[in-house]
């Protein structure tokens, strides 16, 4: 029996893990189509300075997959260590460490806050009665602001969660989708949060890779190739070309340097952005899926590294700033991640801003934000005792989903128009438009390649894990 041609577009996770396991089962012949010369998308790393730096702050969290946490193990080794977690978080002019433990609550919280905090508890385990503040009563909460002020109460909605979510998608806590409340804040009530206090999420630990957490998805896509998979780097997507019949293959038409080439594929399992798949697709999306396509939106992001002549800047892995008097959102020291004291005299800071492809941000050269990250860095009272050796920056103009109140009507027509495609797959974040980590994409990746066991793509059955991953929420 001949083996299925599968075409995978995209080197993110999803791509390379079921690029992997198709291989790694002989379930069909592979052709994975990448955009860059590297694996990992916003997932991946780069070199600098003898480091690897990644696209943002990334960590594999204790919830990985046991199956998913084996293939990595085994294909990594010792370069994936257990890492303790140390981060702080800037609350009302206070470092806070995260992840929350009680003494530091106790001994670091600014007072108000924590009374604040400590009555909307309370509150919100009394009954409720006409007698109940507004924020406690009233209909089943829809909005993002909504759902976490019924939830949380308004002292931390109003100085961390609701702040923070006006920096990182440019919009209204009361714009924003209750649904992204529920994929965005793992902590989402009282009781919750206390469980993190008491018991952090992985005990406070991470697993991380030693040459960037982009070492995950390079892993995968070597070994995939090792297994026989064909590694089309560097090759633009141009052109989705629909069977001409039941039961005919898909055509792919991808580019590079010039040179077209045409990839035909009993199946397509895409990681590409559903809308800029609608835009693709020949014989032509209907116009309503046209026009939903360009209802739905990504927050982008530009990272800004900052080249310092020092060891180490601080003991902190990552930073994370919901206050208002400054444009990041997160500052991470790469070399802290791993534990690494090479190379000496040297260590860089990465910024997270995001921002719209068209705002100020995101055409400033990389002197202008290098000087901006470093004004940030000293309102917030940290030790950048000399200018940095250089700036640049990296820019990802698909950062996060954003999930407008009545998104879901606009990609769901997206999506069930995708998922009427024969032959056709669309998973990962930006398939799905979902917010995940990279164990959710994997995780996908692996029940994609579920569907394909028989032969055929079973569509039953992805419908049962397209239920599954509407429960994923996203850990920081």
């Amino acid at each position: 029996m001949t083996e299925p041609h599968v075409v995978i577009l995209g080197g993110g996770p999803a791509g390379v893990g079921a690029a992997y396991r198709l291989r790694k089962q002989k379930l069909a012949r592979v052709t994975l189509i990448e955009q860059k010369e590297s694996f990992g998308g916003n997932a991946g790393s780069f070199e600098h300075a003898g480091m690897f730096l990644d696209y943002g702050s990334h960590r594999l969290h204790h919830s990985t997959e046991p199956e998913i946490l084996a293939d990595i193990r085994s294909m990594l080794g010792d370069d994936l260590q257990d890492r303790p977690r140390n981060g702080r978080i800037r609350l009302r002019g206070r470092w806070v460490r995260f992840p929350l433990s009680g003494p530091d609550l106790l001994l670091r919280l600014d007072k108000a806050f924590a009374i604040g905090a400590a009555r909307d508890m309370i509150l919100r385990a009394i009954p409720r009665t006409p007698k109940q503040p507004a924020a406690f009563r009233g209909a089943p909460p829809e909005t993002f602001a909504e759902v976490l002020r019924e939830k949380l109460g308004p002292t931390i909605c109003d100085h961390f969660y609701y702040p923070y979510a006006r920096k990182l998608w440019g919009h209204e806590p009361s714009e924003l989708s209750g649904i992204q409340a529920q994929r965005r804040v793992s902590a989402n009530s009282f009781g919750k949060l206390l469980k993190k206090i008491v018991k952090p999420t992985g005990g406070g630990k991470f697993y991380y890779p030693r040459r960037g957490f982009g070492q995950i998805s390079e892993a995968y896509g070597r070994t995939a190739g090792e297994l026989g998979a064909e590694l089309c780097m560097g090759y633009k997507v141009e052109r989705l070309i629909a069977p001409k019949a039941p039961g005919q293959p898909f055509t792919v038409e991808a580019s590079k340097n010039g040179e077209r080439r045409a990839f035909v594929a009993d199946h397509v399992l895409s990681t590409l952005p559903v809308s800029l798949v609608a835009r693709m697709y020949e014989p032509g999306a209907p116009s309503e899926v046209l026009e939903a396509a360009k209802r739905i939106d990504y927050r982008a992001m530009v990272l800004v590294y900052l080249e310092l002549d020092v060891d180490q800047f601080t003991t902190t892995d990552a930073h994370y700033l919901p206050e208002q008097n400054v444009r990041m959102t997160r500052l991470s020291e790469p070399k802290n991640y791993f534990g690494l004291s090479e190379p000496k005299g040297r260590t860089v800071l990465c910024a997270e801003i995001p921002c719209t492809v068209e705002d100020d941000i995101w055409s400033m050269d990389d002197d202008a934000l290098g000087r901006l990250v470093a004004d940030d860095i000293r309102k917030l009272e940290l030790p950048l005792l000399r200018p940095p050796v250089r700036a640049f920056a990296r820019r990802l103009r698909q950062a996060y989903p954003i999930y407008l109140n009545g998104y879901e009507e606009p990609f769901g027509k997206l999506d069930a128009w995708a998922n009427s495609l024969p032959g056709f797959t669309s998973y990962g974040r930006q398939g799905l438009f979902a917010h995940d980590n990279t164990h959710h994409a994997l995780f996908m990746a692996n029940c994609a390649v579920e569907c394909l066991k028989s032969g055929r793509f079973d569509d039953a059955e992805w419908q049962k894990y397209r239920e599954i991953f509407k429960t994923h929420v996203v850990e920081d």
